[in-house]
């Protein structure tokens, strides 16, 4: 049985991150959900679909990209609420074009958002994680992290560099009672996906072997699992979530 933790969730208003955040609640851990506060529609329905476990689960603002103030708010939260001992991070964006149309700034928003905000979060963590000799690091990565995909240069080189940061810290951390894995979903029934043109939706569900879009709680309930107490020999894994859509060894 695992032992009651604190755990932060990144992005974790948004559809994946909410649904982890209730999952590991309910498992008995406190919960930082952290995420921008600027997205005033977003944090509405979090509070309204957490409002029962409320007492677990408290939203926190963050901007993941800004390495100084990372440092300053874990701190200071680890300070009030104690070791922050299980980190989910599941913060990220896209800005999808094509290469020869895409911006520097498309780039660069991604990749702070996407990849650099692993960095951020981790060298802050780990080495007080080190100290008590447990942690339990899983990073959301992407099936097109893996795959690639057209109009996605910015996104895929992320989440494929997400996963490799998560196999070398992995070897970092391994003898510290530390474990870093990396979960890649699949196409997920989120605002995001809804908003395709349904055509295409039918097309992607086709593609999918199990017939339908992932659920937000399938990426929940993996991340659960990954963060177990007695999950502590898998480390430096990429776990995919994504219905059959991408298999490989």
């Amino acid at each position: 049985m695992s032992t009651s933790r604190l755990a932060l969730v990144t992005g974790g208003i948004g559809g994946l991150g909410t649904a982890i955040c209730l999952r590991l609640s309910e498992l008995g851990h406190r919960v930082i959900a952290a995420d921008l506060d600027a997205r005033a529609d977003a944090l509405a329905r979090f509070h309204e679909r957490t409002r029962a476990q409320a007492t677990s689960i408290q939203f926190r603002a963050l901007d993941v990209t800004d390495h100084d103030r990372c440092r300053e708010q874990l701190t200071a939260w680890e300070e009030e609420l104690g070791p922050i001992d299980i980190l989910v991070h599941a913060a990220g964006i896209t800005r999808d074009q094509t290469l020869r149309k895409m911006t520097l700034e498309a780039w660069r928003e991604v990749l702070a958002v996407d990849l650099d905000s692993a960095f951020h979060l981790c060298r802050h963590l780990v080495p007080r994680m080190m100290e008590r000799g447990f942690g339990r690091i899983v990073h959301i990565s992407s099936v097109n992290g893996q795959t690639g995909q057209f109009g996605q240069t910015n996104y895929a080189a992320a989440k494929a560099g997400l996963h490799g940061f998560t196999m070398s810290l992995a070897r970092e951390c391994a003898r510290h009672g530390i474990t870093v894995n990396s979960i890649a979903p699949g196409y997920i029934d989120t605002d995001m996906t809804r908003a395709i043109r349904e055509d295409i939706r039918e097309r992607i569900v086709a593609s999918i072997p199990v017939g339908r879009m992932g659920r937000p709680e399938d990426i929940a309930r993996t991340v659960a699992f990954l963060c177990a107490d007695e999950a502590d020999f898998i480390t430096g894994a990429l776990i995919p979530v994504n219905g059959g859509q991408f298999m490989s060894f």
